[in-house]
């Protein structure tokens, strides 16, 4: 009885501790369940490669990367302004710019347009001034131009190889100590460009660095955990080395490559920032927790100064409503950390 109410029902089940699923003489295991139930379109739409372990996995261990020796910027500022360049098929600019004003700064994003060849110029002279105007710089993510031509962030890497932008981004980095940002496809842009990990706009060279195709060859959606193993960045000053966050992957192109040499480099100068972990936090090389098989698991790297940060998993999607259901810390306080970065 509930009040004055009667209630009829009828008892189908009940919770128990055993992790199986049981009716009459039939037994379930949960690993049985999840597996026909994930199993079922492998065919179609395969999650793993069938290969083992994807990438170069060779000597895969965790290093923590602490120094003292972080960038200190000489140009204060009581109040930062963030410059978003927003390109067609751009989708992430209303969160990262929502992410840098909940931390305090103000944020400009300006449209490329490029229907005309009028259009261009005054879109090059427009992001000539925001950026001349700007203490940070931030390459979104999304799928600029379609991912095309031959590629994800090709023309965004082309724009900014202009020589006016190229040289507003040089004095944005040597004359006013700026930082730079860019999260997936704006990650893919930094390394097109060469500003991660060489700290400047450089040709790409046969053996530099680059984002690759997932090894399942094609895109993938899920939530991913990262380990900050670097403290050198400041955009990572408000993380905890060591510390494991979870934030949603979305691409196609994310599979950090790169020779050995390179690898032996970005590691020794502590510009891995971020690597892939499982649900305990090692590193790993598991296609699940590793989705797009990038070489020695790394998700970000930084440039030799750790002002320029580059990184696959979008930070920015966060908020009261977002992933309610995801266990594990979310915030890395990496726009935090880019806004006290400037601080008076």
């Amino acid at each position: 009885m509930v009040g004055s109410l009667s209630i009829s029902y009828r008892v189908i089940g009940e919770v128990t501790d055993r992790g199986v699923l049981e009716y009459g003489n039939a037994v379930i295991t949960m690993d049985e369940a999840l597996a026909a139930w994930s199993g079922t379109l492998e065919n179609v739409f395969p999650t793993v490669t069938g290969k083992g372990a994807a990438g170069d996995g060779a000597g895969v261990e965790e290093k923590l990367y602490s120094t003292e020796a972080v960038y200190v910027c000489d140009h204060k500022i009581g109040r930062p302004t963030v410059f978003i360049p927003v390109f067609p098929g751009t989708n992430c600019e209303y969160d990262s710019a929502r992410a840098f004003e909940r931390a305090g700064a103000k944020v400009v994003t300006k449209v490329f347009k490029n229907l005309s060849a009028e259009d261009i110029r005054q879109s090059v002279e427009e992001y000539r001034k925001a950026i001349a105007k700007a203490q940070i710089v931030m390459f979104p993510g999304g799928f600029s131009a379609g991912d095309e031509p031959e590629g994800s962030a090709k023309f965004f890497a082309t724009v900014f190889r202009n020589a006016v932008m190229k040289e507003e981004i040089e004095a944005l980095l040597n004359e006013r100590d700026g930082l730079m940002l860019g999260i997936c496809n704006g990650f893919q842009a930094l390394i097109k460009l060469g500003l991660v990990p060489e700290g400047r706009i450089v040709d790409q060279k046969a053996d530099s660095p680059t984002l690759a195709m997932n090894t399942i060859g094609r895109h993938v959606s899920k939530m991913v955990y990262t380990k900050v193993v670097s403290n050198k960045s400041p955009w990572l000053a408000g993380a905890e080395l060591g510390g494991v966050y979870c934030n949603p992957a979305s691409h196609g192109e994310g599979r950090f490559v790169a020779g050995g040499q390179w690898l032996h480099r970005l590691f020794a100068n502590g510009q891995v920032a971020t690597q892939y972990v499982d649900h305990q936090g090692n590193i790993t090389m598991d296609e699940y927790w590793n989705p797009n098989g990038s070489y020695m698991a790394i998700e970000g790297i930084t440039s030799p100064d750790g002002r320029i940060l580059g990184k696959m998993a979008h930070s920015e999607r966060r908020g009261e409503s977002v992933a309610l259901n995801i266990y594990g810390e979310q915030d890395m306080k990496i726009f935090e950390s880019g806004v006290k970065y400037f601080e008076l």
